[in-house]
């Protein structure tokens, strides 16, 4: 897919860093090899390392893992309405009531990894669908202006993001 990067004047400065942990590339690629990126870390623990907590307070590795799946849904289902032309504005959400409400560690790692992977999966194929005019689109969600185009460049970069934390704060701690 040849998704031209965005420009800053398509998403606010809150997406900054999302758009910049994103390498340049064919972006569905860049998002395949990140899923299996995710697979092969994630599939590596055991179900007592997926409850690691690194603090108290903090998200186990399985509540990380839900909430991958969880905002690549929610970002996904943003790049379904702007694709399509829908100017209402798109709510945020708040992170630690869904993973609050999620449940993740009374679920197997081998379970919410097949949830992951279906829903990134799900985003390629969104991605794949949409015609080039519907990149262009402009929208709102959370409050700020975006473009269609941002939305998977956000995807990949809040991924990034976690896994970064992953390896700096959890990692260290597994035995």
């Amino acid at each position: 897919m040849g998704l031209k990067r965005p420009l800053p004047s398509e998403y606010g400065e809150a997406y900054a860093h999302y758009l910049g942990a994103t390498p340049e590339g064919d972006l569905l690629a860049v998002l395949q090899a990140q899923g299996a990126e995710v697979a092969a870390l994630f599939g590596a623990l055991t179900e007592v390392q997926g409850a690691y907590r690194y603090a108290p307070g903090k998200w186990s590795l399985k509540d990380l893992l839900q909430h991958l799946s969880d905002a690549e849904r929610i970002f996904a289902y943003r790049t379904l309405r702007l694709g399509r032309g829908d100017a209402t504005p798109l709510p945020g959400f708040e992170e630690d009531d869904y993973a609050a409400a999620a449940k993740a560690d009374e679920r197997t790692l081998a379970d919410l990894l097949a949830d992951f992977r279906a829903a990134r999966e799900a985003t390629l194929t969104l991605c794949r669908s949409l015609p080039e005019a519907a990149w262009d689109f402009k929208g709102t969600t959370s409050g700020k202006q975006i473009t269609t185009r941002c939305i998977p460049y956000i995807i990949h970069g809040h991924a990034a993001h976690h896994l970064a934390v992953i390896r700096e704060r959890y990692l260290p701690g597994l035995k």
